[in-house]
C-alpha cells in the first residue's frame, strides 16, 4: 500500500498531522485517541485491518499520554510511541498483554524536535526526523540491533518524507537549504548520501507529497507556476511535470494522501485519493466535518469529489490493487470502522485532446511554461554522480 497517514502536505506545504498511521502492509493502524469525547486523558489505539471486520484495541498505561504524543504501527501488531521527556525524546513499544497494556522500552533519543516518518516498507523499522540548527538526523528509532541509532545526517532542515523503493533504502525528505525547499533522496545504506530528486527551477520550491514505488508516479508541489500548484511526474521519466487545473478546485484545498499500488509502468492509471477542504484564510479547514473525498486518475484528468463517511479520519487510507478504497472512521456508534469506496470510472478523452497534447496525457489550459524536472530513475539510484544537475521540461495548466 502507497499510503503517507501520519501527516498530508497541502498546497502550500504545511503538514497537518491526523495522528492515524497505517502500516506499508495495510494491517495494521495505530492513533492517538481521548478516553471520551468531552475527557483530556489520551490513550494509544491499534486498529487490525486485515481481517473480515476491523477492530481497535485499546493501549492506555498507567498515565494518560500528553496530545502531542507520537504513535505508529508495526507489522507485528505493536506499536511505537514517542513521547517527549524533558530534553529528550523517550520511545517505547506498546502491545497488549492479557487484560492490560504491555510496554517495552527502546531508548530515547536526545534532541529538541523529533518526528515521525511514514511507515517504513518493511513493517519492522521505524524511522525519524531530528532537525538541528544546520543540518537533519535521520533516525532509526525501532528494529535496531541496539536501540536508537543515527544513520544519517542531512545538511539543511527536512521534513515531510516517503519511500522510493518496496526495500526502504531511499528515502525522500523536503530540505530547506538557502531559503529554498527542495525534495532530496537519500540513500540509507551508503551513509546517508544525498542526491537530488526534485528540481523545477533552481528558485522555486519543490516538495514531494506522495510517491508510489510500483509504478514510479509522483504527487509533487511546486510554486514554480507562480503560487503552489499540485503536479505529477513520474520516476526516471523524461516527460514533463504537469499542473493539472483539475487539481485546484476554486475555494478549496486539495491533498493527496494514498495512490492505487500494483500498477506496474501504468503510473497514468493509477487512482489517488485526495482529501478536500474548503480554504479558510490561504490553509486548509481544520473540522473534519467541511473535508470530502477527491479521486483522480492522471490519464482520466478529472476530479471526482465524493463524500467522506461520517466520523472520517480525515488524510488518512489505503487503496487495494484492484481498486478499492478503503477509508477509516469512527464514531459513537461505530469506533471503528473502514468504508470501502470503488474508484470511480473516468469519462473517455475525445481523441482530438489526446492528439494535440504532445504527452497524450493532460490537456494543458494555459500556454506551456519551460521548468526543469527529472526526478531521479530508481533504477540507477544510488547516482555514480550525486551532484550531477537534472534537467527537462515541464507544463503549466
Amino acid at each position: 500500500m502507497t499510503v503517507r497517514a501520519m501527516g498530508t502536505a497541502a498546497a502550500g506545504g504545511a503538514v497537518r498531522h491526523t495522528g492515524f498511521a497505517i502500516t506499508a502492509d495495510g494491517t495494521y493502524a495505530a492513533r492517538l485517541t481521548r478516553a471520551t469525547p468531552d475527557s483530556d486523558a489520551w490513550f494509544p489505539e491499534r486498529w487490525t485491518l486485515d481481517g473480515h471486520e476491523p477492530y481497535a484495541v485499546p493501549l492506555p498505561l498507567d498515565q494518560p499520554e500528553e496530545p502531542g504524543t507520537q504513535v505508529l504501527p508495526l507489522s507485528d501488531g505493536r506499536v511505537l510511541i514517542v513521547r517527549r521527556v524533558a530534553d529528550r525524546f523517550g520511545l517505547s513499544l506498546l502491545y497488549p498483554a492479557g487484560r492490560g497494556t504491555g510496554e517495552l522500552p527502546v531508548g530515547a533519543v536526545e534532541c529538541e524536535e523529533l518526528t515521525l516518518l511514514p511507515p517504513a516498507p518493511d513493517g519492522r523499522s521505524a524511522y525519524a526526523l531530528a532537525p538541528g540548527q544546520h543540518s537533519t538526523a535521520v533516525w532509526l528509532v525501532a528494529g535496531g540491533a541496539f536501540g536508537p541509532e543515527l544513520v544519517a545526517e542531512v545538511p539543511g532542515r527536512c521534513s515531510g518524507g516517503g519511500w522510493l523503493d518496496r526495500a526502504g533504502r531511499m528515502l525522500a525528505v523536503d530540505r530547506e537549504l538557502d531559503g529554498v525547499v527542495k525534495a532530496v533522496a537519500v540513500d540509507l545504506e551508503r551513509g546517508g548520501e544525498v542526491m537530488p530528486l526534485l528540481q523545477i527551477t533552481e528558485e522555486s520550491n519543490d516538495r514531494l507529497l506522495l510517491a508510489d514505488p510500483d509504478s514510479g508516479l509522483l504527487l509533487i508541489c511546486s510554486d514554480a507556476p507562480g503560487h503552489g500548484r499540485i503536479g505529477w511526474g513520474v520516476l526516471g521519466s523524461r516527460r514533463p511535470v504537469r499542473f493539472p487545473e483539475c487539481l485546484r478546485p476554486a475555494d478549496c484545498v486539495v491533498t493527496p494522501f494514498a495512490v492505487q499500488p500494483g500498477q506496474m509502468l501504468m503510473p497514468e492509471n493509477c487512482a489517488v485519493a485526495l482529501r478536500i477542504d474548503i480554504a479558510k484564510d490561504g490553509a486548509a479547514g481544520g473540522a473534519a466535518g467541511d473535508s470530502w473525498l477527491g479521486v483522480w486518475r492522471p490519464a482520466g484528468r478529472q476530479l471526482h469529489q465524493l463524500p467522506a463517511p461520517e466520523g472520517w479520519l480525515a488524510g488518512s487510507g489505503l487503496w487495494t490493487r484492484d481498486g478499492e478504497l478503503r477509508l477509516p472512521h469512527a464514531t459513537s456508534a461505530v469506533p471503528c470502522g473502514v468504508a470501502r469506496v470503488a474508484a470511480p470510472a473516468d469519462a473517455p478523452v475525445p481523441d482530438g485532446i489526446a492528439q494535440n497534447d504532445p504527452s497524450g496525457l493532460e490537456p494543458s489550459g494555459a500556454p506551456r511554461t519551460p521548468v526543469l524536472c527529472r526526478p531521479v530513475p530508481l533504477q540507477q539510484a544510488p547516482l555514480t554522480d550525486p551532484q550531477a544537475p537534472l534537467t527537462g521540461r515541464g507544463t503549466a495548466g
